[in-house]
């Protein structure tokens, strides 16, 4: 056993299943993924591969509570203690993303009108950080992501793809809580700023987040990448794929 193998883990999944029941097509079911199981120890990337369709994105948005797991269980780990996500309540699930767990897809979502700046200032004060320096760290992340400084006062609807991306990296690295969910968050970047999230990465590896990842940028991912799960090996036994996992 090493070092890390004896660190509790952040994030424990065991047996967890996911269908999804077309029920506008005669409640066709769709088989995703079926007895997965892996453990997230502090300071550790675990990256999600496998061809798309296999199942990457569902486990990522079981993992927030985006998706409801069809059985097993989702610990997390957080300063209360560990959630079960798979059977906690809607509530208990907010105070979680609000404290430990953060997540940074490939869409910006964002209310209109609000300006980039004040959108990663709300993510600070979302978790509980307020202090005098959240705009100095706001604006720290947007210069480095190379977001420029003439649009940091301007609703980020504006923004060309790659902008709004950076801005929602910004965000999403804004606070350290300590599990983290990546969907894709270089997908649309170009090299200079897929170099920035590598380093923001493993930063926080090092400031012992644990990290659940999906890649499919292959630099990206063998350079942050501690462990990759190959997702089709938690294929349903029907082998039936459908597309909609990610």
């Amino acid at each position: 056993m090493t070092a890390a193998e004896t660190i509790s883990p952040s994030v424990r999944i065991r047996d967890v299943a996911k269908t999804f029941v077309m029920h506008l097509q005669d409640g066709t079911e769709l088989p995703v993924v079926a007895n997965v199981s892996f453990d997230v120890r502090p300071g550790e990337c675990v990256v999600l591969g496998g061809q798309s369709g296999v199942g990457k994105s569902s486990i990522l948005k079981m993992i927030y509570g985006n998706y409801l797991a069809d059985s097993g269980a989702i610990e997390i780990s957080g300063p209360g203690g560990a959630i079960d996500v798979a059977s906690a309540s809607p509530r208990a699930i907010l105070r979680l993303r609000e404290t430990t767990v953060g997540y940074v897809s490939q869409f910006l979502r964002a209310i209109p009108r609000v300006s980039a700046l004040d959108l990663v200032r709300a993510e600070i004060e979302r978790a509980d950080a307020r202090d005098e320096e959240d705009k100095d760290h706001a604006r720290h992340l947007l210069s480095r992501l190379n977001v420029p400084e003439r649009l940091w006062s301007l609703p980020p609807a504006t923004f060309s793809g790659g902008e709004q991306q950076r801005v929602n990296i910004a965000r999403g690295f804004a606070t350290s809580r300590p599990v983290l969910l990546l969907d894709e968050p270089t997908a649309s970047l170009d090299a200079t700023n897929r170099k920035v999230v590598i380093d923001l990465i493993n930063e926080r590896k090092d400031a012992g987040a644990a990290i659940v990842g999906i890649f499919h940028d292959h630099d990206v991912r063998d350079a942050v990448a501690d462990r990759v799960i190959d997702v089709t090996d938690f294929a349903p036994q029907t082998g039936t794929s459908n597309g909609a996992g990610g």
